[in-house]
């Protein structure tokens, strides 16, 4: 197969030279690359930074609270009837230092609401993590698939170019050798457009590869060229086992539920009072010097906030929260059983079709071409092999990467550690 013309589709540069055309780089290269220079996962690493913070706030008793009272004082001693009045001025003052004590429990129920936004942070950055490996490789298998389908699209339009030259020297002798021309130049056009689209998809893929990794949009980049192959699978019934208790949804939305329960608790635990208690100390100087030392306590009264609603409005929300963990399983339980069904439907189409199939296509392509040249096979023949050689070969790469897709799909929904989908050197590798 020849190369194709577009040597420009594999690297954003336009002015780029020889000299500055990048090295290919591997699958595995690129999803290290992504993990190590993708800035949303600093969104998430930061995340967990707040929540470990939250949780150390959490297990943290109340300020205590001082209170300072300053005043003058004026003492009278006698009465005005007798005219026999003493009067004293000075000052007085009061310092009580108060701590606020909460109900047993309650900071104990803090901390562990905080330990699960610690959980959910870090089930977040690990979610957010196989999500970016899973794309990284489904863009680049699904690049080098893409690259299979615009160098025949090249190599067919250099054909049509060839024939289409060799037309032109003949003697026209008549209007039919006109007309095969034109059918030949017609036929160029639309390969040509088809090479073009392949070409646009390459291009959105190797820009969203830049952008995964933290990249320009226009730093140049080649994919290496690799062959896929799909891990044998097991019972649907075990995926399904697999996805209940792996899938990072549904071990988030545990977390959430079981944070809500102990968030009810809280709330019940809060309609308990808070007392507040610390020592007091007043000092009286006019009229001989007074000083009270006591212990002050204090708490509200619950008179018109009882705190029943924020119960209830807690104890809905751990309903809401577990009514979404169930709909979520379901809904998971679906989506594993489509990907299972679309990716056996598409390895029963690949296991249809030899390995050698599509070299048979391109040997009856050039076949073709080569008969044409010699005026064995008419323009319609010739025409109809070439477009039905491009046709095969984009139904058998459609194919893969649907097949990929569900499998790289279904990775995400069993949580599994691991991959599905390997490369054809890793999968012979195996013991």
């Amino acid at each position: 197969m020849k190369s194709l013309p577009f040597a420009l589709l594999f690297c954003f540069s336009l002015s780029a030279t020889a000299a500055d055309k990048p090295s290919p780089v591997s699958i595995e290269t690129l999803v290290a690359n992504t993990l190590a220079g993708n800035p949303e996962l600093k969104y998430y690493e930061a995340e967990i930074v707040a929540a470990k913070a939250g949780r150390r706030e959490a297990a943290k008793m109340g300020n205590p609270e001082l209170n300072v009272d300053l005043g003058r004082m004026r003492v009278v001693n006698g009465s005005s009837a007798t005219e026999d009045l003493s009067i004293s001025n000075g000052y007085g003052y009061a310092v009580t230092l108060a701590q606020p004590i909460e109900w047993p429990g309650r900071l104990g129920l803090r901390k562990a609401i905080a330990n699960r936004d610690i959980t959910l942070a870090e089930l977040g950055l690990a979610k957010f993590r196989s999500f970016l490996a899973a794309r990284v490789r489904a863009l680049a298998y699904a690049l080098a698939m893409q690259q299979l389908d615009a160098a025949a699209a090249g190599e067919v339009a250099e054909r049509f170019a060839a024939v289409r030259a060799v037309l032109v020297q003949r003697d026209p002798g008549g209007a039919a050798p006109l007309l095969e021309a034109r059918i030949i130049e017609a036929a160029t056009v639309g390969v040509q457009r088809r090479a073009g689209e392949t070409a646009v998809v390459m291009q959105k893929t190797l820009l969203e590869l830049n952008f995964l990794m933290g990249k320009r949009a226009d730093t140049p980049l080649i994919v290496k060229r690799v062959d896929f192959a799909l891990s044998t699978l097991p019972p649907l019934g075990v995926l399904l086992a697999q996805s209940a208790q792996h899938n990072y949804d549904l071990r988030v939305k545990r977390v959430e539920l079981e944070q809500q329960g102990l968030k009810v608790d809280l709330a019940k635990n809060e309609r308990h009072p808070t007392f507040t208690v610390g020592p007091v100390i007043q000092d009286q100087l006019p009229g001989g010097r007074q000083t009270l030392i006591g212990i002050n306590v204090s708490m509200p009264l619950p008179f018109w906030n009882t705190g029943k609603d924020k119960v209830a409005t807690a104890d809905a929300r751990r309903m809401q929260a577990e009514a979404m963990l169930n709909n979520l399983l379901r809904e998971t339980e679906r989506k594993v059983t489509e990907a299972m069904i679309i990716l056996q439907t598409q390895r029963q189409r690949l296991d249809l079709w030899p390995a050698e199939l599509m070299k048979t296509f391109s040997d009856a392509a050039a076949l073709a071409d080569q008969h044409y040249r010699l005026g064995a096979v008419q323009v319609s023949s010739y025409l109809d092999m070439q477009d039905r050689y491009l046709q095969a070969l984009e139904a058998i790469t459609a194919t893969k990467i649907e097949a990929l897709q569900a499998a790289l799909d279904l990775e995400q929904l069993i949580g599994s550690s691991q991959p599905l989908v390997k490369t054809a050197a890793e999968e012979n590798a195996k013991p």
